[in-house]
């Protein structure tokens, strides 16, 4: 499996026990959906390695603790400390109306209701403090904040977000 068709799910934070549970911060806001798993993908040494779950339930809402097959004392826990989890991307629940993963929205147009359309997206910034579309025209990067306000619709049959956004915000780039 290559991380590029996986999405991230967590990362391995601690030990829980001496047997060899681990706590797991997941990357989401339902981390309840993950409960039922039977394996995940963790990142050793670059490469994903399947591991298989005994065991799995919510630590103080908002961990996972997991109890992997293969993992059965302290010492083989505390090797997986830091470890980054990843899932295969078609076990991504769908999400609908204006919500997206920022994976997909890769290559949609996006227009402003007042400006009209602006350019295609290249990317998403999620390393600020704002996650920001990255989007490009005529070669120039223009830069929005990925707000809920601002979303007007995500329609995925044409591939087009429209935006409302600020009067001014894309004149900055232009």
């Amino acid at each position: 499996m290559d991380q590029k068709d996986c999405f991230f799910l967590g990362k391995i934070v601690k030990k829980f026990s001496f047997k060899g549970e681990l706590l797991i911060k997941l990357d989401s806001d339902e981390p309840g959906q993950f409960i039922e798993m039977e394996s995940v993908f963790v990142e050793l040494n670059k490469n994903l390695i399947p591991f298989f779950i005994q065991h799995a339930a919510l630590h103080k809402t908002e961990l996972l603790r997991v109890k992997f097959e293969d993992v059965s004392d302290e010492h083989a826990a505390q090797a997986l400390i830091g470890c980054d989890l990843y899932l295969p991307l078609n076990l991504l629940p769908p999400l609908t109306g204006n919500k997206f993963y920022y994976h997909e929205i890769i290559g949609f147009a996006i227009t402003d209701k007042n400006r009209g359309p602006i350019g295609t997206i290249t990317g998403v910034n999620d390393q600020t403090a704002q996650a920001l579309f990255e989007i490009t025209f005529e070669d120039k990067e223009i830069l929005i904040p990925i707000i809920d306000e601002f979303i007007h619709k995500v329609d995925r049959k044409t591939k087009i977000i429209e935006v409302n956004t600020p009067e001014g915000l894309i004149d900055l780039y232009l």
